[in-house]
This record gives structure tokens, C-alpha cells and sequence, in this order.
């Protein structure tokens, strides 16, 4: 028996399995990667969030629960009020300077918004301005 070589014609309908496979490969890069994209934007937007409001409190006429409250309002803000829950602040020493500190514990995202419960965690400092 002789193999017999496929002809010209015969190859018809290979480019839509071929356009399905590839595309189910891309979407899913791009997923991953726009994922991945909203994941940092999330902790730097929560970085800046817990910096401002570290630098509310520190300010010479206000308290930890003032910068908290300020946190959780920029949280609310400028990502969702679901992420503004875990807030919490407290005096640190920072090399012989009194710092604020406030920390913000929230879901990490991993699909969307939607993630890991109190899988993400940042801090913001500033000098205690009512310690100079």
C-alpha cells in the first residue's frame, strides 16, 4: 500500500479550528493580563489612600481615628466602599521620629473586584507633626 498524499482541496475548514484554538489562547493572555493590570492599579491606588490619610493624621490637630476616616472616605472613593473595611492606624517609631501609620487589610482581587478576603495588605507613613 502506497500512503496517499492529501490534496489541494482537502485542508477546507482547518482555518476555523486553527482562528478557535489560537483565539481561546489570546483571550485568555489578555484576561490574565488586564487582570494583572487591575490588580496593581488596586494596591497603588490603596498605598496612596493609606499615605494620605497617614499624612491627615499627622497633622498637628487630629488623631489616628481622623486619618482612619480619612482612609476609608478615599477608599470608598476612588475604588469601592466594600474595600474601605480593614483600616486600622497606630504611632511608630521611625529612626528617632514618631511616624503614623495606617494600614489597609482587604480583599485581594482576583477576579474583577471579586478575591482572596484580607489577601492584600499596604501601609502609609508620615511624621507626627504634634511630636517636632
Amino acid at each position: 500500500m502506497r500512503a496517499r498524499r492529501p490534496a489541494a482541496g482537502e485542508d477546507r475548514g482547518s482555518a476555523v479550528a486553527e482562528f478557535t484554538l489560537v483565539s481561546v489562547v489570546l483571550v485568555t493572555l489578555f484576561l490574565g493580563i488586564l487582570q494583572l493590570g487591575l490588580v496593581v492599579h488596586v494596591r497603588n491606588t490603596l498605598v496612596a489612600c493609606a499615605a494620605e490619610g497617614a499624612r491627615h493624621a499627622a497633622n498637628a490637630d487630629r488623631t489616628l481615628g481622623d486619618g482612619e476616616a480619612r482612609t476609608a472616605q478615599l477608599v470608598a472613593e476612588t475604588l469601592s466602599p466594600r474595600l474601605a473595611r480593614g483600616i486600622t492606624s497606630r504611632y511608630v517609631d521611625g529612626g528617632g521620629a514618631r511616624l503614623v501609620e495606617v494600614e489597609v487589610t482587604t480583599t485581594l482581587p482576583l477576579f474583577g473586584l471579586l478575591g482572596i478576603d484580607r489577601a492584600l495588605t499596604v501601609r502609609g507613613h508620615a511624621v507626627d507633626e504634634a511630636a517636632l
